[in-house]
């Protein structure tokens, strides 16, 4: 029988996953993963121009992306694959279905106790490089970095959406984790290196500048424009001026598109959800 969302009901379920994640110390450890990389890169990220510690805010950032679109997605994905086929192979998934919880009730409230976690894992990763930044550039340094972190927020979240959908498609964990391997090394290495090639071997000819809107394809490639594209100094360093036109420099348009990355793999599971 169709009903409207019950918050409550989401809410219980959030709660018990986030503290769940608490419990068994998964936020302190991946808080502190991002903490000792993230120090690590701001430190000692400028050492090969013979100087220790953050040489600017601009350059600061651009090395942490890097670490971002590698860690992030991972942590995700781990953390949402067997959201939905683990309760299935425990046989807890009818169980919980036979309360007064809708399918989507569940999904959204495991989702959101998911997300809670991961977010506050990211956050205080990052706490103490804005610490520092704080000290070395004051509050001008302070704008851009944190949004770079709501930024790596919004990955995230787009990741756990898709580790999400992939837990409801899959028939047990064993598949749920391959197919989010997979999709890891799909978004994150193989994309960008098929894209390149593609480039390469069309001496640059194949789709004109409308070829750049494929990154969009990419919720990693959405995150590294959203960051690097938009710092001046970055994309003059690096020249991606004359690869990425200046449309796609745009935050909105490029946070609507992060946001599009969260909501539709969410609403794919929806669909696609079978006890």
């Amino acid at each position: 029988m169709n009903r409207w969302l019950q918050p409550r009901q989401i809410w219980a379920l959030a709660t018990k996953e986030f503290r769940d994640r608490l419990r068994n110390r998964w936020v302190l450890a991946v808080a502190l993963v991002f903490t000792v990389f993230s120090l690590v890169i701001t430190y000692f990220g400028s050492a090969a121009q013979g100087q220790i510690g953050p040489r600017s805010i601009e350059l600061t950032i651009a090395s942490l992306v890097s670490l971002v679109i590698y860690l992030i997605p991972m942590i995700a994905l781990l953390l949402g694959f067997d959201a939905v086929v683990g309760e299935r192979e425990r046989g807890s998934l009818d169980l919980l279905l036979s309360l007064p919880i809708t399918r989507l009730e569940l999904l959204l409230g495991k989702y959101a106790g998911l997300a809670a976690a991961l977010t506050l894992s990211t956050v205080a990763g990052f706490a103490v490089v804005a610490v520092l930044l704080y000290q070395r550039f004051n509050t001008a340094g302070l704008f851009h970095y944190l949004g770079f972190v709501l930024s790596s927020v919004l990955l995230g979240l787009a990741f756990l959406s898709l580790a999400m959908l992939l837990s409801v498609l899959a028939k047990d964990r064993a598949r749920a984790s391959g197919l989010a391997i997979g999709l890891w090394f799909l978004l994150v290495l193989v994309f960008d290196l098929a894209l390149l090639g593609v480039l390469v071997a069309t001496g640059g000819a194949f789709g004109g500048e409308g070829f750049a809107y494929l990154l969009l394809l990419n919720p990693a490639d959405i995150f590294r424009v959203l960051n690097v594209f938009s710092l001046d100094d970055v994309r003059r360093l690096y020249g991606l001026a004359s690869i990425v036109p200046p449309s796609l420099g745009n935050p909105w348009l490029m946070g609507a598109a992060m946001a599009g990355w969260i909501v539709a793999p969410l609403a794919l599971a929806s669909w696609r959800f079978r006890p």
